[in-house]
């Protein structure tokens, strides 16, 4: 019996194919059209998925989803995901590829399923819990105890982007002022940067100056630097995870920033002989992974 991991982002959808020692033995990719209705666009993963049972003789065990938030494991829809079109918002996923397939499908969010894959095959395997921090575009969280993701009653449990770290007033949306996305994200690092250079940069252009001596890039890596560790002084203070890992594009592009912040978090935890901080040893593939690991 094969698992199945599905990852829906707003520019594509993915969908691997795992064997019981989980080695992925299948990919496809495919883009998620703007223009097409959410199944318009799922009904290609359908197909493919036929195509492997006819042609390659798979079973399969379940199928996992993982997306962007805001949704509900409780009734497997998505609920409004900024970085999809209408046509996502209130999506049944579930009911969908269950009656599409005829297996059993289960959803959870894409931050959830990356720190999945890192406590159950990755960075976080020894510990009992971990707490998955994702730096990219956004700022995501997991938190996942004996190889189980901990959801809360809405789904919402680890969603730390809205975690207020400093005391800067921009703010988008329903975001707090101060908030760790606003700060430390790759868009936040993008609204940072046209304030202060007075032209957008994007991450990478900025980490890129910063490593040349650019002090106001400098700057700006230190607000990063000093947004995630307070971040983990608070997590810390709730949860008490055996470890935190961190993974997301800028982390994984960026690994000496691992040790940066486990420094500058020691003055933000109760007990800083003790915090432990990882790089993730998954890039964008962690999200699928966990996917096919649900139940």
């Amino acid at each position: 019996m094969k698992s199945v991991g599905i990852d829906i982002g707003g520019t594509h959808i993915r969908c691997a194919i795992y064997d019981k020692e989980f080695n992925q033995v299948e990919h496809f990719k495919v883009a998620n059209n703007r223009e097409w209705t959410a199944a318009d666009n799922l009904s290609q993963v359908v197909k493919f998925l036929e195509d492997m049972i006819v042609e390659k003789g798979y079973k399969f065990r379940s199928i996992g989803v993982g997306a962007p938030g805001p949704l509900s494991t409780r009734t497997g829809t998505i609920i409004n995901p900024p970085n999809l079109n209408e046509t996502w918002h209130n999506f049944s996923i579930v009911d969908f590829f269950e009656k599409e397939t005829g297996f059993k499908t289960t959803l959870n969010n894409d931050a959830n399923l990356a720190g999945l894959a890192e406590a159950t095959l990755g960075a976080g395997t020894q510990y009992k819990t971990v707490f998955y921090i994702t730096m990219s575009t956004g700022i995501g969280g997991g938190y996942i105890r004996e190889k189980k993701i901990i959801n809360g009653s809405n789904s919402a449990a680890a969603e730390i982007y809205n975690l207020i770290v400093n005391e800067q007033s921009e703010r988008r949306g329903g975001v707090n002022p101060g908030a760790i996305n606003e700060q430390c994200s790759g868009t936040g690092i993008a609204l940072i940067s046209k304030k202060k250079y007075g032209k957008e940069l994007n991450s990478k252009e900025v980490f890129d100056l910063y490593r040349i001596g650019d002090p106001t890039a400098s700057d700006i890596v230190e607000q990063v630097v000093d947004g995630i560790a307070r971040a983990i002084g608070n997590i810390s203070c709730i949860v008490d995870p055996d470890v935190f890992v961190l993974g997301g594009a800028i982390a994984l592009h960026n690994p000496d920033l691992v040790e940066r912040i486990t420094l500058r978090a020691k003055q933000y935890v109760i007990f800083p002989d003790y915090l432990r901080v990882e790089l993730a040893e998954f890039g964008d593939n962690a999200g699928l992974m966990g996917a096919a690991l649900l139940p």
